[in-house]
């Protein structure tokens, strides 16, 4: 039984399991945005590197405030030819009172696992994850978080996953990682050891589908993880 949880915060807290890409993907078609699927990729890729190699987002910034520059980079991007600068707003709205409705969701999960079960945060973010957590009703949730803006390590390095077990006071074999990625969150936090649960979502790519057996478990919803049941021992 796991003594302690990791958990992975973006598309997993914020988005129940949906890969962000495709989370913005799907807001681009409800508002009729007129760009094609695979244009919006590419924007969407090249506004991450863009954020991963600029030092854009501070360590001051909301969550609305990376996510309005992160938009605002896909439709610069996208807008090369004709402006599509008006579907920012609408764009921004839709999404982020979205993540305020999934995150709520969250919060009342990890309340309740938290009554019995010590719980640490590992992510990938820019700097400013303590402003989003508490932006959110999150910040007191964990009893540690570990930042790769911060820490120096990101995943998919299995050490990420170490330093929370660290955090947690356990070795990696008590604690259960809970993340959507079978790349970033899943495979790494095995090799450190660790169990897992992926909550697995409508993904980036069609390449994680066939392996699912790399999980210990998996879910489609945060709230199974309220549901008495054994992770096996790796």
């Amino acid at each position: 039984m796991t003594a302690g949880y990791i958990f992975d915060y973006g598309g997993t807290l914020d988005t129940g399991g949906q890969h962000w890409g495709q989370a913005l993907w799907h807001a681009y078609e409800r508002h009729q945005v007129p760009v094609t699927e695979a244009q919006f990729r590419e924007a969407y890729v090249q506004a991450e590197r863009t954020l991963g190699s600029q030092h854009i987002i501070l360590s001051t910034d909301t969550f609305r405030t990376t996510l309005e520059t992160k938009i605002r980079l896909q439709l610069d991007y996208l807008g090369r030819l004709s402006p599509l600068t008006s579907y920012l707003s609408p764009l921004l709205e839709d999404l982020y009172d979205r993540t305020k409705a999934e995150t709520s969701r969250s919060r009342e999960v990890l309340r309740q696992l938290k009554a019995q079960t010590p719980l640490v945060l590992v992510s990938n973010f820019y700097g400013n994850i303590s402003v989003v957590l508490r932006e959110f009703g999150l910040d007191q949730m964990f009893q540690s978080v570990i930042e790769s803006a911060v820490v120096g390590v990101r995943k998919p390095d299995p050490r990420i996953f170490l330093m929370g077990a660290e955090a947690l006071q356990l070795d990696p074999s008590q604690v259960t990682v809970v993340g959507d990625s079978l790349s970033k969150d899943i495979l790494p936090a095995r090799r450190a050891g660790c169990q897992t649960v992926w909550l697995k979502g409508e993904g980036w790519t069609k390449d994680e589908e066939t392996m699912a057996s790399e999980a210990d478990r998996i879910i489609r919803s945060l709230d199974e993880l309220l549901v008495n049941k054994e992770i096996k021992t790796i």
